[in-house]
Protein backbone atom coordinates (compact mmCIF):
# COMPACT_ATOMS: atom_id res chain seq x y z
CA UNK A 1 0.00 0.00 0.00
CA UNK A 2 0.86 3.68 -0.12
CA UNK A 3 2.31 5.07 3.06
CA UNK A 4 3.37 8.64 2.27
CA UNK A 5 2.87 11.01 -1.41
CA UNK A 6 3.94 14.18 -1.48
CA UNK A 7 5.64 16.90 -3.93
CA UNK A 8 8.63 18.47 -2.62
CA UNK A 9 9.48 22.10 -4.52
CA UNK A 10 12.34 23.93 -3.28
CA UNK A 11 13.45 21.35 -0.31
CA UNK A 12 9.88 21.59 1.37
CA UNK A 13 6.73 19.56 0.85
CA UNK A 14 3.59 20.66 -1.42
CA UNK A 15 0.87 18.61 -1.78
CA UNK A 16 -0.55 15.59 -2.36
CA UNK A 17 -0.62 14.78 -6.37
CA UNK A 18 -4.10 13.31 -7.28
CA UNK A 19 -2.10 11.82 -10.60
CA UNK A 20 1.33 10.93 -10.45
CA UNK A 21 2.08 11.29 -13.94
CA UNK A 22 1.32 14.72 -13.62
CA UNK A 23 2.94 15.98 -10.96
CA UNK A 24 5.81 14.13 -12.32
CA UNK A 25 5.74 16.22 -15.33
CA UNK A 26 5.16 19.00 -13.65
CA UNK A 27 8.03 18.56 -11.61
CA UNK A 28 10.61 17.82 -14.23
CA UNK A 29 9.12 21.58 -15.95
CA UNK A 30 9.70 23.62 -13.26
CA UNK A 31 12.78 21.60 -12.26
CA UNK A 32 13.52 22.51 -8.46
CA UNK A 33 10.77 19.89 -7.51
CA UNK A 34 10.46 16.41 -7.07
CA UNK A 35 7.69 13.49 -6.20
CA UNK A 36 8.81 11.04 -3.30
CA UNK A 37 6.37 8.00 -2.85
CA UNK A 38 6.71 5.58 -0.34
CA UNK A 39 5.24 1.79 -0.47
CA UNK A 40 4.78 -0.65 2.09
CA UNK A 41 5.05 -3.97 0.82
CA UNK A 42 2.89 -3.62 -2.72
CA UNK A 43 0.64 -5.90 -4.58
CA UNK A 44 1.47 -6.54 -7.90
CA UNK A 45 -1.55 -4.71 -8.80
CA UNK A 46 -0.85 -1.99 -6.59
CA UNK A 47 2.76 -1.52 -8.16
CA UNK A 48 1.56 -1.65 -11.53
CA UNK A 49 -0.04 1.51 -11.76
CA UNK A 50 3.57 3.07 -10.32
CA UNK A 51 5.63 1.25 -12.54
CA UNK A 52 3.83 2.05 -15.54
CA UNK A 53 3.93 6.04 -14.84
CA UNK A 54 7.39 6.08 -13.88
CA UNK A 55 8.62 3.58 -16.58
CA UNK A 56 10.55 1.60 -14.27
CA UNK A 57 12.51 -1.54 -15.29
CA UNK A 58 10.74 -5.03 -14.82
CA UNK A 59 13.41 -6.91 -13.53
CA UNK A 60 14.01 -3.92 -10.33
CA UNK A 61 9.94 -4.58 -10.29
CA UNK A 62 10.20 -8.39 -9.97
CA UNK A 63 13.19 -7.72 -6.88
CA UNK A 64 10.57 -5.07 -5.78
CA UNK A 65 7.67 -6.98 -5.47
CA UNK A 66 9.29 -10.09 -3.80
CA UNK A 67 12.64 -9.46 -1.78
CA UNK A 68 15.09 -11.02 -0.40
CA UNK A 69 18.14 -9.34 -2.36
CA UNK A 70 21.22 -8.65 -1.39
CA UNK A 71 22.06 -4.98 -1.31
CA UNK A 72 22.79 -4.02 -4.56
CA UNK A 73 23.06 -1.25 -6.74
CA UNK A 74 21.21 -1.22 -10.27
CA UNK A 75 21.70 1.34 -13.43
CA UNK A 76 18.93 1.18 -15.73
CA UNK A 77 18.48 3.71 -18.42
CA UNK A 78 15.25 5.57 -16.80
CA UNK A 79 16.09 5.15 -13.04
CA UNK A 80 19.03 3.51 -10.45
CA UNK A 81 17.66 0.80 -8.27
CA UNK A 82 19.70 0.93 -4.91
CA UNK A 83 18.46 -2.20 -2.21
CA UNK A 84 19.58 -1.86 1.50
CA UNK A 85 18.49 -4.15 4.36
CA UNK A 86 17.78 -2.17 7.42
CA UNK A 87 18.67 -4.36 10.62
CA UNK A 88 17.27 -4.35 14.14
CA UNK A 89 18.29 -5.96 17.68
CA UNK A 90 16.57 -7.20 20.49
CA UNK A 91 18.56 -7.49 23.55
CA UNK A 92 16.54 -10.16 25.56
CA UNK A 93 16.58 -12.67 22.76
CA UNK A 94 19.62 -11.92 21.02
CA UNK A 95 17.81 -12.22 18.20
CA UNK A 96 18.70 -9.86 14.85
CA UNK A 97 15.79 -9.17 12.43
CA UNK A 98 16.47 -7.59 8.75
CA UNK A 99 14.20 -5.76 6.73
CA UNK A 100 14.58 -4.84 2.72
CA UNK A 101 13.90 -1.18 1.48
CA UNK A 102 14.32 -0.33 -2.10
CA UNK A 103 14.89 2.66 -3.77
CA UNK A 104 13.67 3.98 -7.70
CA UNK A 105 15.76 6.84 -7.73
CA UNK A 106 14.99 8.92 -11.54
CA UNK A 107 14.91 11.82 -13.19
CA UNK A 108 12.83 14.10 -10.44
CA UNK A 109 11.62 11.56 -8.75
CA UNK A 110 12.20 8.74 -5.81
CA UNK A 111 10.07 5.55 -5.11
CA UNK A 112 10.69 3.73 -1.91
CA UNK A 113 9.38 0.18 -1.10
CA UNK A 114 9.73 -1.01 2.18
CA UNK A 115 9.60 -4.79 3.54
CA UNK A 116 9.48 -5.77 7.27
CA UNK A 117 9.19 -4.21 10.53
CA UNK A 118 13.19 -3.13 11.06
CA UNK A 119 12.73 0.26 9.09
CA UNK A 120 13.69 4.09 9.75
CA UNK A 121 12.13 5.39 6.78
CA UNK A 122 9.49 7.20 8.45
CA UNK A 123 12.13 9.00 10.82
CA UNK A 124 14.10 9.91 7.66
CA UNK A 125 10.99 11.45 6.01
CA UNK A 126 10.50 13.14 8.76
CA UNK A 127 13.54 14.58 9.49
CA UNK A 128 14.18 15.44 5.75
CA UNK A 129 11.54 17.63 5.74
CA UNK A 130 12.43 19.41 8.88
CA UNK A 131 15.80 20.09 6.99
CA UNK A 132 14.58 21.58 3.47
CA UNK A 133 18.58 22.67 2.70
CA UNK A 134 19.64 19.12 2.55
CA UNK A 135 15.94 18.14 0.94
CA UNK A 136 16.70 21.04 -1.75
CA UNK A 137 19.03 19.01 -3.82
CA UNK A 138 16.55 15.93 -4.79
CA UNK A 139 16.17 12.37 -5.04
CA UNK A 140 20.07 11.94 -4.52
CA UNK A 141 19.31 13.91 -0.83
CA UNK A 142 16.69 11.01 -0.20
CA UNK A 143 18.49 8.38 -1.31
CA UNK A 144 21.74 9.66 0.98
CA UNK A 145 19.73 9.98 3.80
CA UNK A 146 18.56 6.84 3.80
CA UNK A 147 21.90 5.28 3.55
CA UNK A 148 23.12 7.04 6.25
CA UNK A 149 20.37 5.69 8.46
CA UNK A 150 20.66 2.47 7.66
CA UNK A 151 24.11 2.48 8.08
CA UNK A 152 23.73 4.42 11.21
CA UNK A 153 21.45 1.83 12.58
CA UNK A 154 23.77 -0.89 11.57
CA UNK A 155 26.63 1.19 13.71
CA UNK A 156 24.07 0.67 16.70
CA UNK A 157 23.15 -3.32 16.02
CA UNK A 158 27.05 -3.47 15.89
CA UNK A 159 27.58 -1.64 19.56
CA UNK A 160 24.57 -3.58 20.93
CA UNK A 161 25.84 -7.13 19.57
CA UNK A 162 29.50 -6.43 21.07
CA UNK A 163 27.95 -5.20 24.51
CA UNK A 164 25.93 -8.52 24.53
CA UNK A 165 29.06 -11.24 23.06
CA UNK A 166 31.16 -9.51 26.19
CA UNK A 167 28.23 -10.48 28.12
CA UNK A 168 27.68 -14.26 26.72
CA UNK A 169 32.08 -14.21 27.11
CA UNK A 170 31.36 -13.51 30.70
CA UNK A 171 29.27 -16.38 31.19
CA UNK A 172 31.08 -18.59 29.44
CA UNK A 173 33.97 -18.68 31.44
CA UNK A 174 32.43 -18.15 34.64
CA UNK A 175 32.48 -20.74 37.50
CA UNK A 176 28.52 -21.75 37.01
CA UNK A 177 29.30 -22.40 33.38
CA UNK A 178 30.82 -25.39 35.08
CA UNK A 179 27.60 -27.14 34.80
CA UNK A 180 25.74 -25.45 31.41
CA UNK A 181 25.33 -27.71 28.72
CA UNK A 182 23.86 -25.37 26.11
CA UNK A 183 26.48 -23.03 26.53
CA UNK A 184 27.93 -24.05 22.60
CA UNK A 185 24.63 -24.20 21.83
CA UNK A 186 23.93 -20.51 22.69
CA UNK A 187 27.17 -19.14 20.87
CA UNK A 188 26.41 -21.33 17.82
CA UNK A 189 23.45 -19.35 18.00
CA UNK A 190 24.77 -15.87 18.91
CA UNK A 191 27.36 -16.79 15.60
CA UNK A 192 24.00 -17.39 13.65
CA UNK A 193 23.24 -13.67 14.50
CA UNK A 194 25.98 -12.04 13.47
CA UNK A 195 26.62 -13.84 10.19
CA UNK A 196 22.73 -12.58 9.40
CA UNK A 197 23.77 -9.13 10.08
CA UNK A 198 27.09 -9.29 8.19
CA UNK A 199 24.89 -10.82 4.94
CA UNK A 200 23.42 -7.45 5.54
CA UNK A 201 26.18 -5.14 5.63
CA UNK A 202 29.22 -6.85 3.44
CA UNK A 203 27.31 -6.54 0.43
CA UNK A 204 26.60 -2.86 0.83
CA UNK A 205 29.76 -2.20 0.69
CA UNK A 206 30.23 -2.20 -3.25
CA UNK A 207 27.11 0.15 -3.88
CA UNK A 208 28.21 2.50 -1.82
CA UNK A 209 31.56 2.35 -3.28
CA UNK A 210 30.16 3.28 -6.99
CA UNK A 211 28.08 5.87 -5.62
CA UNK A 212 30.93 7.92 -4.43
CA UNK A 213 32.74 7.72 -8.03
CA UNK A 214 31.61 9.85 -10.67
CA UNK A 215 29.55 8.52 -14.06
CA UNK A 216 26.48 7.33 -12.00
CA UNK A 217 23.35 8.70 -13.83
CA UNK A 218 20.81 10.45 -11.31
CA UNK A 219 23.23 10.87 -8.65
CA UNK A 220 24.31 14.76 -8.61
CA UNK A 221 28.23 15.15 -8.27
CA UNK A 222 28.19 17.14 -5.01
CA UNK A 223 26.44 14.29 -3.13
CA UNK A 224 29.93 12.22 -3.48
CA UNK A 225 31.53 13.02 -0.48
CA UNK A 226 28.77 12.51 1.29
CA UNK A 227 28.39 8.91 0.02
CA UNK A 228 31.98 8.59 0.84
CA UNK A 229 31.15 9.43 4.45
CA UNK A 230 28.59 6.69 4.76
CA UNK A 231 31.45 4.32 2.70
CA UNK A 232 33.58 5.05 5.73
CA UNK A 233 31.22 4.20 7.91
CA UNK A 234 29.78 1.15 6.92
CA UNK A 235 33.51 0.10 6.93
CA UNK A 236 34.26 0.43 10.24
CA UNK A 237 30.96 -1.35 10.97
CA UNK A 238 31.97 -4.60 8.64
CA UNK A 239 35.30 -4.40 10.70
CA UNK A 240 33.46 -4.93 13.83
CA UNK A 241 31.35 -7.73 12.35
CA UNK A 242 34.49 -9.52 11.10
CA UNK A 243 35.85 -8.86 14.80
CA UNK A 244 32.55 -10.22 16.03
CA UNK A 245 33.00 -13.68 14.41
CA UNK A 246 36.62 -14.21 14.84
CA UNK A 247 35.90 -13.31 19.09
CA UNK A 248 33.15 -15.81 18.60
CA UNK A 249 35.05 -18.57 17.15
CA UNK A 250 37.31 -18.14 19.54
CA UNK A 251 35.18 -18.22 22.22
CA UNK A 252 33.40 -21.50 20.90
CA UNK A 253 37.07 -23.30 20.76
CA UNK A 254 38.00 -21.82 24.12
CA UNK A 255 34.86 -23.16 25.44
CA UNK A 256 35.52 -26.75 23.46
CA UNK A 257 38.73 -27.06 24.58
CA UNK A 258 37.78 -25.84 28.06
CA UNK A 259 34.58 -28.70 27.79
CA UNK A 260 37.89 -31.20 26.84
CA UNK A 261 39.92 -30.07 30.06
CA UNK A 262 37.21 -30.80 32.28
CA UNK A 263 36.43 -34.30 31.09
CA UNK A 264 39.71 -35.22 31.25
CA UNK A 265 39.66 -34.01 35.30
CA UNK A 266 37.11 -35.98 35.24
CA UNK A 267 38.60 -38.93 33.78
CA UNK A 268 41.25 -38.70 36.34
CA UNK A 269 38.96 -38.37 39.04
CA UNK A 270 37.29 -41.04 38.37
CA UNK A 271 40.42 -43.34 37.43
CA UNK A 272 42.08 -42.50 40.87
CA UNK A 273 38.87 -43.79 42.58
CA UNK A 274 38.63 -47.03 40.69
CA UNK A 275 42.59 -47.55 41.54
CA UNK A 276 41.72 -46.90 45.01
CA UNK A 277 38.53 -49.28 44.62
CA UNK A 278 40.77 -51.88 42.96
CA UNK A 279 42.49 -52.40 46.23
CA UNK A 280 39.93 -54.00 48.55
CA UNK A 281 38.33 -55.85 45.49
CA UNK A 282 41.68 -57.56 44.95
CA UNK A 283 42.29 -58.27 48.54
CA UNK A 284 38.95 -59.86 49.45
CA UNK A 285 39.11 -61.49 45.88
CA UNK A 286 41.84 -63.47 46.88
CA UNK A 287 40.86 -64.10 50.56
CA UNK A 288 37.12 -65.49 48.38
CA UNK A 289 38.73 -68.22 47.13
CA UNK A 290 38.30 -71.64 49.05
CA UNK A 291 41.57 -72.83 49.48
CA UNK A 292 41.82 -75.73 51.85
CA UNK A 293 45.97 -74.59 52.86
CA UNK A 294 45.75 -70.70 53.45
CA UNK A 295 47.74 -70.25 56.63
CA UNK A 296 46.04 -66.55 57.20
CA UNK A 297 42.70 -68.08 57.84
CA UNK A 298 43.99 -69.36 61.21
CA UNK A 299 45.69 -66.08 62.69
CA UNK A 300 44.34 -64.43 65.32
CA UNK A 301 45.05 -60.86 63.97
CA UNK A 302 44.71 -61.59 60.63
CA UNK A 303 41.05 -59.81 59.88
CA UNK A 304 42.35 -56.63 61.51
CA UNK A 305 45.87 -56.89 59.57
CA UNK A 306 44.07 -57.15 56.91
CA UNK A 307 41.93 -54.00 57.03
CA UNK A 308 44.19 -52.15 58.26
CA UNK A 309 46.54 -53.05 54.98
CA UNK A 310 43.22 -52.01 53.34
CA UNK A 311 43.12 -48.96 54.69
CA UNK A 312 46.94 -47.87 54.56
CA UNK A 313 46.99 -48.55 50.45
CA UNK A 314 43.84 -46.45 50.06
CA UNK A 315 45.28 -43.68 52.09
CA UNK A 316 48.48 -44.50 50.48
CA UNK A 317 47.12 -44.11 47.29
CA UNK A 318 44.72 -41.18 47.73
CA UNK A 319 47.31 -39.15 49.18
CA UNK A 320 49.37 -39.60 46.21
CA UNK A 321 46.73 -38.38 43.56
CA UNK A 322 45.84 -35.38 46.10
CA UNK A 323 49.50 -34.45 45.28
CA UNK A 324 49.34 -34.77 41.78
CA UNK A 325 46.26 -33.08 41.04
CA UNK A 326 43.96 -35.79 40.65
CA UNK A 327 41.71 -35.80 43.52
Amino acid sequence: MIVDCAIYRDGRRMERPADYSDALDEARETGDAFLWIGLHEPTEAEFDHVTSEFDLHPLAVEDALHAHQRPKLEVYEDSLFLVLKPVSYDESTTVVSTGELMLFVGDSFVVTVRHGKANPLGEVRERLEHDPEVLRHGPTAVMYAVADAIVDQYMEVAADLQVSLDELEEEVFSPEALAARDIAGRIYAFKRQALGFRRATGPLAEPLERLTRPGVPFVHEDSRPFFRDVSDHLTRVNEQVEGLDRLLSDILSANLAHMSVRQNDNMRKISAWAAMFAIPTAIAGIYGMNFEHMPELHWVWTYPAVLALIAGACLTLFRVFKRRGWM
